[in-house]
Protein backbone atom coordinates (compact mmCIF):
# COMPACT_ATOMS: atom_id res chain seq x y z
CA UNK A 1 0.00 0.00 0.00
CA UNK A 2 3.03 2.41 0.60
CA UNK A 3 5.56 2.26 -2.18
CA UNK A 4 8.74 4.18 -0.56
CA UNK A 5 10.51 3.66 -3.69
CA UNK A 6 9.38 2.65 -6.88
CA UNK A 7 10.59 0.73 -9.99
CA UNK A 8 13.99 0.81 -8.88
CA UNK A 9 16.44 -1.31 -11.39
CA UNK A 10 19.20 -2.14 -8.81
CA UNK A 11 21.83 -5.21 -9.92
CA UNK A 12 22.34 -6.58 -6.23
CA UNK A 13 23.44 -10.02 -7.52
CA UNK A 14 26.57 -7.80 -9.70
CA UNK A 15 27.56 -6.51 -6.26
CA UNK A 16 27.29 -10.01 -4.03
CA UNK A 17 31.23 -10.62 -4.50
CA UNK A 18 31.32 -7.69 -1.86
CA UNK A 19 28.62 -8.98 0.19
CA UNK A 20 30.33 -11.97 0.28
CA UNK A 21 33.67 -10.82 2.28
CA UNK A 22 31.58 -8.42 4.47
CA UNK A 23 29.11 -11.62 5.38
CA UNK A 24 32.46 -13.52 5.69
CA UNK A 25 33.55 -11.13 7.73
CA UNK A 26 30.88 -10.84 9.91
CA UNK A 27 30.59 -14.67 9.98
CA UNK A 28 33.76 -15.45 11.10
CA UNK A 29 33.92 -13.08 14.35
CA UNK A 30 30.78 -14.66 15.16
CA UNK A 31 32.60 -18.42 14.87
CA UNK A 32 35.46 -16.69 17.11
CA UNK A 33 32.40 -15.60 19.96
CA UNK A 34 31.16 -18.89 19.61
CA UNK A 35 34.28 -20.84 20.61
CA UNK A 36 35.31 -18.37 23.39
CA UNK A 37 31.93 -18.67 24.25
CA UNK A 38 32.40 -21.93 24.88
CA UNK A 39 35.59 -21.61 26.45
CA UNK A 40 34.11 -19.76 28.98
CA UNK A 41 36.45 -16.45 28.43
CA UNK A 42 33.51 -14.10 26.94
CA UNK A 43 31.43 -11.62 29.30
CA UNK A 44 29.01 -14.53 30.36
CA UNK A 45 25.95 -13.76 32.54
CA UNK A 46 24.68 -15.47 35.32
CA UNK A 47 22.74 -17.97 33.35
CA UNK A 48 25.62 -19.11 31.60
CA UNK A 49 28.61 -18.42 34.49
CA UNK A 50 27.31 -19.07 38.04
CA UNK A 51 26.87 -17.24 40.74
CA UNK A 52 24.14 -16.43 43.10
CA UNK A 53 20.12 -15.30 43.50
CA UNK A 54 18.98 -13.38 45.91
CA UNK A 55 15.35 -12.64 46.35
CA UNK A 56 14.52 -9.70 48.19
CA UNK A 57 10.65 -8.81 49.49
CA UNK A 58 9.44 -5.54 50.44
CA UNK A 59 6.64 -4.44 52.47
CA UNK A 60 6.08 -1.84 49.15
CA UNK A 61 7.23 -1.78 45.56
CA UNK A 62 10.23 -0.36 44.61
CA UNK A 63 11.80 1.24 41.69
CA UNK A 64 13.88 -1.22 40.01
CA UNK A 65 16.35 2.03 38.92
CA UNK A 66 16.90 2.75 42.70
CA UNK A 67 17.75 -1.02 43.30
CA UNK A 68 20.33 -0.98 41.01
CA UNK A 69 21.85 2.39 41.71
CA UNK A 70 21.92 1.15 45.40
CA UNK A 71 23.81 -1.87 44.73
CA UNK A 72 26.02 -0.31 42.35
CA UNK A 73 26.69 2.42 45.48
CA UNK A 74 27.15 -0.32 47.44
CA UNK A 75 30.22 -1.71 45.46
CA UNK A 76 27.54 -4.65 44.15
CA UNK A 77 29.16 -5.41 40.14
CA UNK A 78 27.83 -7.69 37.46
CA UNK A 79 24.56 -8.30 38.59
CA UNK A 80 21.10 -8.39 36.87
CA UNK A 81 17.47 -7.46 38.28
CA UNK A 82 14.50 -9.09 38.16
CA UNK A 83 11.16 -7.14 39.03
CA UNK A 84 8.27 -9.31 40.74
CA UNK A 85 5.92 -5.85 41.37
CA UNK A 86 2.95 -8.01 41.90
CA UNK A 87 4.78 -9.85 45.56
CA UNK A 88 6.71 -6.59 46.39
CA UNK A 89 9.79 -8.69 45.41
CA UNK A 90 13.31 -8.22 43.27
CA UNK A 91 15.68 -11.06 42.35
CA UNK A 92 18.93 -10.17 42.25
CA UNK A 93 21.47 -12.61 40.37
CA UNK A 94 25.09 -11.87 40.91
CA UNK A 95 27.82 -13.45 38.72
CA UNK A 96 30.72 -16.55 40.88
CA UNK A 97 31.33 -14.78 44.57
CA UNK A 98 33.87 -16.24 46.27
CA UNK A 99 32.36 -15.49 49.50
CA UNK A 100 29.93 -17.63 51.08
CA UNK A 101 26.51 -17.37 50.31
CA UNK A 102 25.01 -16.77 54.00
CA UNK A 103 27.11 -13.37 54.07
CA UNK A 104 26.83 -12.26 50.60
CA UNK A 105 23.38 -12.42 51.11
CA UNK A 106 23.57 -9.72 54.84
CA UNK A 107 25.52 -7.35 52.56
CA UNK A 108 22.86 -7.62 49.90
CA UNK A 109 20.23 -6.99 52.62
CA UNK A 110 22.77 -3.99 54.21
CA UNK A 111 23.01 -1.93 51.19
CA UNK A 112 19.03 -2.12 50.74
CA UNK A 113 18.14 -1.55 54.14
CA UNK A 114 20.40 1.97 54.17
CA UNK A 115 18.37 2.97 50.78
CA UNK A 116 14.75 1.36 51.40
CA UNK A 117 14.60 1.64 55.15
CA UNK A 118 10.83 2.11 55.40
CA UNK A 119 10.32 -0.68 52.75
CA UNK A 120 11.85 -3.28 55.30
CA UNK A 121 13.94 -5.43 52.96
CA UNK A 122 14.05 -9.42 54.00
CA UNK A 123 15.79 -12.14 52.15
CA UNK A 124 12.65 -14.06 51.49
CA UNK A 125 15.24 -16.76 49.10
CA UNK A 126 19.16 -17.29 48.34
CA UNK A 127 20.13 -20.32 45.77
CA UNK A 128 23.62 -20.98 44.24
CA UNK A 129 23.65 -21.29 40.61
CA UNK A 130 26.37 -23.58 39.97
CA UNK A 131 28.60 -24.00 36.95
CA UNK A 132 27.32 -27.39 35.73
CA UNK A 133 23.60 -25.64 35.67
CA UNK A 134 25.30 -22.96 33.60
CA UNK A 135 26.89 -25.51 31.48
CA UNK A 136 23.80 -27.09 30.91
CA UNK A 137 21.78 -23.74 29.82
CA UNK A 138 24.49 -22.71 27.44
CA UNK A 139 24.04 -26.72 25.89
CA UNK A 140 20.27 -25.84 25.94
CA UNK A 141 21.07 -22.49 24.34
CA UNK A 142 23.05 -24.02 21.75
CA UNK A 143 20.37 -26.58 20.68
CA UNK A 144 17.67 -24.38 20.26
CA UNK A 145 19.23 -22.05 18.21
CA UNK A 146 20.01 -25.31 15.75
CA UNK A 147 16.75 -26.80 15.68
CA UNK A 148 15.48 -23.25 14.93
CA UNK A 149 17.75 -23.31 11.91
CA UNK A 150 17.00 -26.64 11.27
CA UNK A 151 13.02 -26.24 11.13
CA UNK A 152 13.55 -23.11 8.41
CA UNK A 153 15.73 -25.28 6.57
CA UNK A 154 12.95 -27.80 6.27
CA UNK A 155 10.17 -25.82 5.74
CA UNK A 156 12.16 -23.73 3.14
CA UNK A 157 12.98 -26.94 1.54
CA UNK A 158 9.35 -28.10 1.61
CA UNK A 159 7.64 -24.71 0.49
CA UNK A 160 9.95 -23.73 -2.55
CA UNK A 161 13.18 -26.01 -3.37
CA UNK A 162 16.15 -27.58 -1.16
CA UNK A 163 18.51 -24.76 -2.85
CA UNK A 164 16.17 -22.18 -1.60
CA UNK A 165 16.14 -23.87 2.18
CA UNK A 166 19.68 -24.11 2.25
CA UNK A 167 20.22 -20.73 1.30
CA UNK A 168 17.53 -19.82 3.89
CA UNK A 169 19.26 -21.76 6.20
CA UNK A 170 22.72 -19.94 5.62
CA UNK A 171 21.27 -16.51 5.95
CA UNK A 172 19.32 -17.25 9.26
CA UNK A 173 22.82 -19.00 10.74
CA UNK A 174 24.52 -15.55 9.22
CA UNK A 175 22.63 -13.48 11.07
CA UNK A 176 23.01 -15.30 13.95
CA UNK A 177 26.66 -15.40 13.84
CA UNK A 178 26.69 -11.87 13.29
CA UNK A 179 24.71 -10.49 16.12
CA UNK A 180 26.93 -12.87 18.52
CA UNK A 181 29.65 -11.76 17.05
CA UNK A 182 29.12 -8.26 17.47
CA UNK A 183 27.84 -8.24 21.23
CA UNK A 184 31.43 -9.91 21.68
CA UNK A 185 33.30 -7.61 20.36
CA UNK A 186 30.90 -4.71 22.34
CA UNK A 187 31.62 -6.84 25.45
CA UNK A 188 28.15 -7.35 25.97
CA UNK A 189 26.59 -9.74 28.79
CA UNK A 190 25.75 -12.87 26.94
CA UNK A 191 22.90 -14.70 28.53
CA UNK A 192 19.38 -16.06 28.03
CA UNK A 193 17.89 -12.99 27.14
CA UNK A 194 20.31 -12.88 23.81
CA UNK A 195 19.33 -16.20 23.14
CA UNK A 196 15.45 -15.23 22.90
CA UNK A 197 16.61 -12.01 20.74
CA UNK A 198 18.59 -14.48 18.17
CA UNK A 199 15.29 -16.86 17.87
CA UNK A 200 13.67 -13.91 17.68
CA UNK A 201 15.94 -12.62 14.95
CA UNK A 202 16.18 -15.71 13.35
CA UNK A 203 12.06 -15.68 13.10
CA UNK A 204 12.29 -12.16 11.60
CA UNK A 205 14.86 -12.93 9.06
CA UNK A 206 12.81 -16.02 7.94
CA UNK A 207 9.72 -13.68 7.37
CA UNK A 208 12.09 -11.60 5.06
CA UNK A 209 13.73 -14.12 3.16
CA UNK A 210 10.56 -15.91 2.20
CA UNK A 211 8.95 -12.86 0.60
CA UNK A 212 12.02 -12.71 -1.76
CA UNK A 213 11.99 -16.50 -2.77
CA UNK A 214 8.06 -15.75 -3.36
CA UNK A 215 8.45 -13.34 -5.40
CA UNK A 216 11.88 -15.26 -7.41
CA UNK A 217 9.75 -18.04 -7.81
CA UNK A 218 6.67 -16.39 -9.10
CA UNK A 219 8.63 -14.90 -11.79
CA UNK A 220 10.96 -18.04 -12.39
CA UNK A 221 7.21 -19.10 -13.97
CA UNK A 222 6.97 -15.82 -15.82
CA UNK A 223 10.61 -15.13 -17.66
CA UNK A 224 11.85 -18.65 -18.45
CA UNK A 225 14.02 -17.34 -20.69
CA UNK A 226 15.44 -15.05 -18.72
CA UNK A 227 19.06 -15.65 -16.65
CA UNK A 228 18.18 -16.44 -13.24
CA UNK A 229 20.73 -13.73 -12.07
CA UNK A 230 18.02 -11.21 -13.84
CA UNK A 231 15.11 -12.77 -12.51
CA UNK A 232 16.60 -12.64 -8.99
CA UNK A 233 17.16 -9.15 -9.85
CA UNK A 234 14.15 -7.97 -10.60
CA UNK A 235 12.35 -9.59 -7.80
CA UNK A 236 14.08 -7.86 -5.17
CA UNK A 237 13.28 -4.70 -6.71
CA UNK A 238 10.15 -5.49 -7.29
CA UNK A 239 9.83 -6.33 -3.42
CA UNK A 240 12.02 -3.99 -2.40
CA UNK A 241 10.08 -0.95 -1.24
CA UNK A 242 7.78 -3.53 0.90
CA UNK A 243 10.74 -4.86 2.90
CA UNK A 244 11.86 -1.20 3.21
CA UNK A 245 9.01 -0.28 5.04
CA UNK A 246 8.46 -3.68 7.18
CA UNK A 247 12.01 -3.23 8.39
CA UNK A 248 12.01 -0.12 9.30
CA UNK A 249 8.47 -0.49 11.11
CA UNK A 250 10.19 -3.32 13.23
CA UNK A 251 13.46 -0.62 13.41
CA UNK A 252 11.85 1.61 14.87
CA UNK A 253 9.58 -0.47 17.32
CA UNK A 254 13.33 -1.50 18.62
CA UNK A 255 14.62 1.40 18.86
CA UNK A 256 11.82 3.06 20.95
CA UNK A 257 12.06 -0.63 23.59
CA UNK A 258 15.87 0.48 23.13
CA UNK A 259 15.61 3.90 24.51
CA UNK A 260 12.38 3.86 27.02
CA UNK A 261 12.48 0.06 27.74
CA UNK A 262 14.84 0.32 30.84
CA UNK A 263 17.96 -1.58 31.53
CA UNK A 264 16.11 -5.16 31.96
CA UNK A 265 15.43 -4.61 28.60
CA UNK A 266 18.00 -2.85 26.67
CA UNK A 267 20.41 -5.39 25.25
CA UNK A 268 17.10 -7.10 24.41
CA UNK A 269 16.72 -4.01 22.24
CA UNK A 270 20.09 -3.59 20.97
CA UNK A 271 20.11 -7.31 19.66
CA UNK A 272 17.15 -6.58 17.33
CA UNK A 273 18.31 -3.38 16.65
CA UNK A 274 21.41 -5.30 14.94
CA UNK A 275 19.33 -8.52 13.94
CA UNK A 276 16.48 -6.15 11.60
CA UNK A 277 19.37 -5.02 9.44
CA UNK A 278 21.62 -7.91 9.69
CA UNK A 279 18.54 -9.74 8.44
CA UNK A 280 17.18 -7.40 6.05
CA UNK A 281 20.69 -7.51 4.07
CA UNK A 282 21.20 -10.85 4.26
CA UNK A 283 17.91 -11.67 2.67
CA UNK A 284 18.83 -10.04 -0.29
CA UNK A 285 22.80 -10.38 -0.02
CA UNK A 286 23.56 -13.77 1.19
CA UNK A 287 20.59 -16.00 0.86
CA UNK A 288 19.46 -14.48 -3.21
CA UNK A 289 23.02 -15.13 -4.44
CA UNK A 290 23.02 -18.64 -2.13
CA UNK A 291 20.49 -20.19 -4.43
CA UNK A 292 22.02 -18.74 -7.83
CA UNK A 293 25.04 -20.41 -6.88
CA UNK A 294 23.69 -23.70 -6.15
CA UNK A 295 21.92 -24.03 -9.36
CA UNK A 296 22.34 -21.52 -12.04
CA UNK A 297 19.32 -23.20 -14.02
CA UNK A 298 16.07 -21.34 -14.51
CA UNK A 299 14.65 -24.62 -12.03
CA UNK A 300 10.26 -23.78 -11.57
CA UNK A 301 9.62 -25.23 -7.55
CA UNK A 302 7.02 -27.84 -7.62
CA UNK A 303 4.56 -25.50 -5.74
Amino acid sequence: MIELIKNTKIDFMGKKIYAFIISGILSLIGIFAMVQIGLGHANLGVDFAGGTAVQIKFTQSVNLHEVRVALEGGGLKDFDLQDLPTENKVLIRVKKQEEKLGGFSDKITQILSQKFSDKKPVIDSTTEIGPKVGARLKQDALWAILLAVAGILIYIAWRFQIRFGIGATIATFHDVLAVLGIFYILNKEINLILVSALLTIAGYSLTDTVVVFDRVRENLKKFLKEPINSVVNRSINEVLSRTIVTSLTVFLTALALFLFGGEVIHDFALAMLIGVVVGTYSSVFVASPIVILLGKKSVISKK
